[in-house]
């Protein structure tokens, strides 16, 4: 009888090893067929972060059943994913020594109720407790990760690899909309340049966008811009007091009728003196003469509206 229980705790710590030896690698197996992820429930939760443990893990805690309506589980949960696959791609040396492992609430609330845990994502990280990876401190208490980051991808490696035997070899995926839509976009203008280049290359565009751009500065768009004016005032009203003020509307209507005296003084001295029919020629004179006269008689009247005070007008 003595020598039964002498032999027995001979064999005990042996017994113990090959245990442990057989919980490692029924971890392996489980994160062998979950593509990297550990698909765990309360009880093989109590295992993964057993006391005893020579490895270290991160667990996400989330809640992904429809009914839970946990919309960050569900923005969280690829990510998550996606760096336990890029943790799969490590040498099988360092890669059985950390794990990764996810538990729903509706496979574990055990769990959850254990850890005192009210909203979900949340990601624990337990090192390892016992062998050459347990911390020096002797703290094997988990550690929480900070989702200030985000939910992307990146900032959970960079953060995970603290933790891990080797960096977790994580790389962005090829966006490839976005290279399909910068491509798209390249070819779109390629193709749109060669049918507008004589249209850009013409002199007179550029005439008309100079011109464009002098009768709107000098009509006080930057004036307005620097300020913030409003488009328009209280009441519908367009037209600001004083010259220290100006609103939006009043740049547009200045810089057309700029724009309409200039046009009519260039219609009366470039265009209309080359007339070869005088009835045309005579038509043509009063026409634009009026549209000065008019056009400059209504800018008077806006400026004395403007500036109240001021005496003189034209016609209107």
């Amino acid at each position: 009888m003595k020598y039964s229980r002498f032999l027995a705790l001979l064999l005990s710590p042996a017994c113990l090893l090959a245990a442990a030896q057989d919980s490692h690698q029924q971890l392996v197996d489980l994160a062998k067929s979950g593509n990297g992820v550990i698909r765990l429930d309360s009880k093989t939760f109590d295992l993964l972060t057993s006391p005893k443990r020579t490895w270290s893990v991160s667990v996400q805690l989330t809640a992904l059943d429809k009914r839970r309506r946990c919309v960050p589980c569900k923005e969280f949960d690829p990510s998550w994913n996606t760096v336990a696959e890029a943790w799969a791609t490590v040498p099988k040396e360092q890669r059985d020594q950390h794990f990764f492992a996810t538990i729903d609430f509706d496979d574990g609330q055990a769990t959850f109720q254990k850890l005192g845990l009210q909203s979900a994502p949340v990601v624990y990280v337990y090192p390892a407790a016992q062998g050459p990876r347990a911390p020096a401190s002797g703290k094997t208490s988990p550690l929480k990760y900070d989702f200030s980051n985000g939910f992307d991808a990146k900032p959970l490696a960079e953060s995970l690899s603290k933790h891990t035997p080797v960096p977790i070899p994580y790389r962005d995926p090829i966006d490839w909309p976005r290279y399909f839509t910068i491509a798209t976009g390249v070819l779109g203008l390629l193709l749109t340049l060669r049918f507008i280049a004589p249209v850009l290359q013409s002199r007179w565009t550029w005439a008309l966008v100079t011109i464009a751009v002098t009768l709107v500065m000098t009509s006080g768009y930057m004036f307005t811009r620097i300020r913030g004016s409003p488009y328009t005032g209280g009441g519908g009203n367009w037209i600001a007091a004083g010259f220290q003020s100006q609103f939006g509307q009043e740049v547009s209507v200045v810089a057309s009728m700029y724009g309409l005296l200039a046009m009519s003084f260039l219609m009366l001295v470039t265009v209309v003196p080359y007339q070869t029919s005088p009835a045309r020629q005579r038509v043509q004179i009063y026409l634009w003469s009026g549209v000065f006269v008019i056009v400059y008689s209504v800018l008077v009247s806006l400026f004395r509206v403007k500036n109240r005070g001021y005496p003189f007008k034209l016609f209107l």
